[in-house]
């Protein structure tokens, strides 16, 4: 389950836009509203406190996975250039509600990772992190050894998520878990 009042990043200042500081935001998030909808949104530049910001406006590049926002009190090419590698944050608390049988991926780490090895079912290890910048490598600690390993969130190699259980299942292919 996703633990309330965390934080959740999904964007990534990336560069200024023109001359009245806007601001170029690569998505790290499936939700589009975040950068389109108006409303209080979170900077955090690096591992420093978040601080409160206004999203006053925003659009999408077209046929890119960035948007160009505008941000309260950022009114200049030179204010907007001082954000720049800042994430944009959400609480965790604000995430969309889902359809029945979706989930977000943040509630993937902690579940516990199960292979099927002559036709038994065996606990591997667990998900500790998401990795890539659209959160599709999970990084699973191996249980045997603490090994670090990513495996592709993709429905081969992943055909079952139970998240009121606490678990997924993977199907690696032959070496996947040896690299």
């Amino acid at each position: 389950m996703i633990n309330k009042n965390e934080w959740l990043t999904v964007g990534l200042i990336t560069s200024c836009h023109g001359i009245n500081g806007q601001v170029k935001v690569k998505s790290l998030s499936d939700f589009e509203e975040r950068f389109l909808k108006p409303g209080m949104r979170w900077l955090q530049k690096e591992n420093e406190p978040p601080s409160k910001i206004e999203l006053i406006s925003g659009f999408k590049q077209p046929g890119k996975e960035t948007f160009i926002v505008k941000l309260q009190g950022i009114n200049t090419r030179n204010h907007a250039e001082q954000l720049k590698k800042f994430k944009i944050l959400v609480k965790t608390d604000t995430l969309p509600m889902l359809n029945k049988g979706e989930f977000h991926l943040l509630e993937l780490v902690n579940l516990e990772v199960k292979s099927l090895k002559n036709d038994e079912l065996k606990t591997i290890g667990k998900v500790i992190n998401l990795e890539n910048e659209k959160n599709n490598l999970l990084v699973i600690e191996l249980f045997k050894n603490q090994k670090k390993v990513l495996i592709p969130f993709v429905k081969e190699i992943v055909p079952l998520v139970d998240i009121k259980n606490n678990f997924l299942i993977i199907n690696p292919p032959k070496g996947l878990l040896e690299l």
